[in-house]
């Protein structure tokens, strides 16, 4: 069907409606009602749907996201394999202790590798999400592509309240993914220029 708008929906139905012999009955006015109001609340849930700015969800949000959630799981393997590493080294020192000493840091080192264990966990959770994310995004895409405007028609600027951003506040922007990261040069550099 066409794409339409209520102005073309309402005509239609008063055309129909006006088809019929004799005088509108009050049955068929308040047909008339409802299918307008029916007309203005589909143009409503369109223009919300173009407001959305589909493709800065699926462009740049979605893809954000699920690169942050990437570093996350490549930060935490690191960091367990970091402390895998240390921890062999510990086992290693164990045999050089007395018994009592050594006894005591293999059971710690147990520990420590069972816990270890929340880097698998982790990454599998966060596997869900990511999944979960791109499942968003088709739907809200074929949502879109449904409902969405049309080439003649562009989506309206949604309404964004813009704070200011104080210095503090756009330093203070946390960890960084490794390509959007300052380099150890780059971080010399500005501490050379405070000389």
């Amino acid at each position: 069907m066409p794409d339409q708008n209520p102005e073309q929906i309402e005509r239609a139905v008063r055309e129909v409606l006006g088809s019929l012999s004799g005088d509108l009955t009050t049955t068929e006015i308040s047909l008339l009602g409802e299918l307008e109001a029916l007309g203005r609340e589909v143009a409503r849930a369109k223009s919300e749907i173009a407001a959305l700015r589909v493709d800065d969800i699926n462009d740049r949000h979605i893809p954000t996201a699920t690169d942050e959630l990437d570093a996350v799981v490549e930060h935490t393997a690191t960091a367990t394999n970091e402390i895998l590493d240390v921890c062999e080294g510990l086992e290693k020192l164990q045999t050089k202790l007395p018994a009592e000493h050594a006894d005591a840091l293999g059971v710690a080192v147990t520990r420590i590798y069972e816990a270890c264990s929340f880097q698998d966990i982790t990454g599998q959770r966060i596997t869900k999400v990511v999944s979960a994310l791109k499942v968003i995004e088709q739907r809200v895409s074929d949502v879109t592509r449904r409902f969405g405007t049309t080439e003649s028609q562009p989506a309206p600027e949604p309404e964004v309240a813009i704070t200011p951003e104080t210095e503090g506040r756009a330093l203070a922007n946390g960890p960084q993914l490794p390509t959007a990261a300052s380099s150890q040069a780059d971080i010399d550099r500005l501490l050379a220029s405070f000389d």
